[in-house]
C-alpha cells in the first residue's frame, strides 16, 4: 500500500542513523576505558591470568549514546509528508525513551552501588512504570484471542484486564534480568543481546508488510539504533575483553527488548526470542529461590594452567539446602542435568553440585573449553533459539490460531 511505501525511508534513515550511533558509540567506549578505570570502576577478568584492570559500567556509554541517537531521530518519523503518525505514536515513543532512560540511570546506580538481588527485582517496575501509564490512557488492549483447542470452554476473545499490566511488568522484569544472569564470559551478555536484537529486527521487517505496520516501525526505529550500539559495545567486549558492560547494559538492554515489544504489540512474541534465556531461568531457579545454596559469582571456573574454562561448583553441608532441594538434586543427578556429588569433604558430609547456569551445562557436555570458543557456542545456541522461535511464529501458530497477524 501507498502507506507501507512511505515507511521505507524511515527504515533507510534509521539504518543511517544506527550506522551512526555505531561509530560514535566506538569511538567513545574506546576513550573513556581510562576515565573509568581512574574512577574506580574497574575490576579483574576472574578468567585469565591476567592482573590487569578492565573497566567495567561500560554500557552507560551504550546507552548514553543510544538516547542521543533516538533523540535526534524523533523528527523522522512524525513528519506527516513521511508517515502519517499519530499523535499517540508520539506520545508512546517520548514514553519508550523514558523508560529506557529510567532503567539506564538505575541500571548505572546499580554499578555504583552494588546492590542486592531483592532490590534489584524492584529496578525495572519502577522504570516501566510510564511505559504500563500511557499504555493504560491511551486504550491499550487487554483482550487476547483464545486458541482455538480452548474455544469451545472460553470463547472466542477472553479480556484480562488488570492481567495484562501485571504480565507486562513482569516482562519487563524478566527481561532485564535474564540476560544480567546468563553472563560470565567475555561477550556473552553483548552477544546474546545482539543476536535476540536482530531477531526482533527481522521480525519487524516481515511484519511491516501486515496489519499493524505501523507498530512494527515503532519497533524498528529503537532496535535499529540498539543493533548499531551494542555492535560497538561489543567489539570492545569480545575476547579478550577490553572493559566489561556492567549491570547498566543488561538493564538498558532488557527494557528495550520490553518496550518495543510491549508497544510494537508482540510481547508474547518476544518471548520466542528469548529461549535460551528462559532456559537458563528455569535451570537457575534452584538456586535463585534459596532450594540449592548460591555463592555470588556462577561464572565458570578457569584453569590458568590450560587456559580453559570448567564447569564451576557450589559446595555446602546438607542442613543448607532448602525446602525440596534434596529431592532435587537427586532428580537432576538421576536425569544427568547437573553434577551431583555426595560426602566430598572430610566428614564425608558435604554436597558439591555444579552452578546451575546454561553455560555451566554446556561445560557439562562439552568439557574444559576455552572462552572465546564457549561464547561461540552461546551464540549458536541463540542463533537456534531464534530459528525455533520463527518456526512456532511462523509454522506451528496455524494450529492454534485462525489467522497469523
Amino acid at each position: 500500500s501507498e502507506r507501507n511505501y512511505k515507511m521505507w525511508p524511515v527504515v533507510l534513515l534509521s539504518v543511517g542513523y544506527s550506522i551512526g550511533a555505531h561509530l560514535l558509540c566506538y569511538k567513545l567506549v574506546f576513550s573513556t576505558r581510562d576515565m573509568f578505570i581512574r574512577a574506580g570502576m574497574f575490576g579483574k577478568d576472574l578468567n585469565k591470568n591476567s592482573e590487569e584492570k578492565v573497566p567495567e559500567g561500560l554500557g552507560v556509554i551504550t546507552g548514553a549514546v543510544f538516547l542521543i541517537a533516538t533523540f535526534l531521530f524523533i523528527p523522522i518519523p512524525f513528519f506527516d509528508s513521511l508517515v502519517d503518525s499519530s499523535q499517540l505514536q508520539f506520545t508512546q515513543f517520548i514514553c519508550a525513551l523514558l523508560s529506557i532512560c529510567c532503567m539506564i540511570f538505575l541500571g548505572f546506580a546499580d554499578d555504583v552501588l552494588d546492590l542486592r538481588w531483592r532490590h534489584k527485582l524492584f529496578l525495572p517496575t519502577i522504570a516501566s512504570l510510564p511505559l504500563l501509564m500511557v499504555y493504560l490512557v491511551s486504550g491499550g488492549s487487554t483482550t487476547i484471542i483464545v486458541p482455538k483447542p480452548f474455544r469451545d470452554m472460553m470463547g472466542y476473545d477472553l479480556n484480562l484486564g488488570p492481567i495484562v499490566y501485571i504480565y507486562m511488568g513482569m516482562l519487563a522484569v524478566f527481561c532485564t534480568n535474564a540476560i544480567n544472569i546468563l553472563a560470565g564470559i567475555n561477550g556473552v551478555e553483548a552477544g546474546q543481546s545482539v543476536v535476540i536484537a536482530i531477531s526482533v529486527a527481522l521480525f519487524n521487517i516481515v511484519e511491516l508488510f501486515g496489519y499493524f505496520a505501523s507498530k512494527h516501525l515503532f519497533s524498528l526505529c529503537l532496535v535499529f539504533p540498539f543493533i548499531g550500539v551494542t555492535l560497538a559495545l561489543l567489539r570492545h567486549n569480545w575476547y579478550p575483553s577490553k572493559v566489561f558492560v556492567g549491570d547498566t547494559f543488561c538493564y538498558f538492554a532488557g527494557m528495550t527488548f520490553a518496550v518495543v515489544a510491549i508497544l510494537g504489540g508482540f510481547s508474547k512474541t518476544i518471548l520466542l526470542f528469548f529461549i535460551p534465556q528462559v532456559l537458563n531461568f528455569l535451570y537457575s531457579v534452584p538456586q535463585l529461590f534459596g532450594m540449592v545454596p548460591c555463592p555470588r559469582h556462577r561464572l565458570p571456573k578457569f584453569d590458568g594452567k590450560t587456559n580453559l574454562l570448567g564447569m564451576s561448583y557450589a559446595q555446602f553441608p546438607p542442613d543448607q539446602l532448602g525446602p525440596g532441594g534434596d529431592l532435587f538434586l537427586k532428580v537432576v543427578h538421576m536425569f544427568g542435568l547437573a553434577k551431583v556429588e555426595w560426602g566430598v569433604d572430610d566428614s564425608g558430609k558435604d554436597v558439591r553440585v555444579n552452578n546451575l547456569t546454561l553455560i555451566n551445562f554446556v561445560l557439562k557436555f562439552v568439557g574444559p573449553t576455552h572462552e572465546q570458543t564457549l561464547t561461540i557456542y552461546m551464540m549458536i545456541i541463540q542463533i537456534t533459539g531464534t530459528l525455533i522461535a520463527f518456526t512456532i511464529r511462523y509454522g506451528f501458530a496455524r494450529f492454534f490460531y485462525d489467522e497469523i497477524i
